[in-house]
């Protein structure tokens, strides 16, 4: 069977929605983005270049809320490239509220000269470009960037995520026994910290865009390293 008629049908098949996001954009720095591509469903996972994100935002409501700061690791499963690494703080388009900043630690003097968000697009579409993302809860990273990419170009982004707590999740699921679901033993924690200490990797201060990127992306490797083959097919990982 021809490969490329084949893939629209194939279950996370992001390089069929890239050539077609390419052809529709009307952003010269989006239509660049996705006309790098992104790797086929069937690429092993060891040979997969991946680029860890973090975002600190100003609430968790991506419509109404957003994006202060934005950190990004690119890594292999062999090596990250901390001399890679990119952070931003950014002028959010929302206030600041006091429940944020006891998160982030991110003040209203540090955003005041800070650049917004479209001023740092197109150094950060040029990160992602040609990687797969890895996140630790796909739903902050991917809602909030495609809410502002909305807001201020008129058109949404696109990307596939490695999720890594909805891996720890999966993980967890199938080790949980049919007793203790019925029992409704609490389940397993899978915030980042408590999913880092399972794998002896190191405790990190939290919710820092850049430390929590490279922590993310430790997590991956510690993931795969101990559930999975490297042969895998990153189509099985990401979504």
């Amino acid at each position: 069977m021809n490969d490329v008629k084949a893939e629209p049908d194939y279950p996370g098949n992001w390089p069929f929605v890239f050539r077609e996001l390419a052809q529709k954009s009307a952003n010269s720095c989006l239509r660049t983005f996705y006309q790098a591509g992104v790797v086929s469903p069937r690429t092993p996972i060891e040979s997969v270049q991946f680029l860890a994100m973090d975002v600190e935002t100003t609430g968790l409501n991506a419509q109404a809320h957003s994006i202060v700061s934005i950190g990004l690791v690119p890594f292999t499963l062999k090596r990250i490239f901390c001399s890679k690494a990119e952070y931003w703080v950014l002028n959010p388009s929302s206030e600041l509220s006091e429940k944020s900043v006891t998160f982030h630690h991110i003040t209203h003097a540090e955003i005041l000269n800070a650049p917004s968000l479209p001023e740092v697009l197109e150094p950060l579409l040029q990160a992602m470009a040609g990687k797969v993302i890895v996140v630790h809860y796909r739903n902050i990273e991917r809602e909030f960037l495609d809410a502002a990419l909305r807001r201020h170009l008129g058109e949404g982004l696109r990307f596939p995520v490695v999720d890594t707590m909805q891996l720890e999740a999966r993980i967890h699921r199938q080790k949980q026994s049919w007793v203790a679901r019925l029992m409704r033993r609490p389940q397993t924690s899978i915030r980042l910290a408590d999913s880092r200490t399972r794998y002896n990797l190191p405790a990190y201060q939290g919710h820092h865009a850049l430390t929590d990127a490279l922590a993310t992306a430790e997590l991956l490797q510690a993931q795969i390293a101990t559930h999975y083959s490297l042969a895998s097919p990153i189509g099985a990982l990401w979504d």
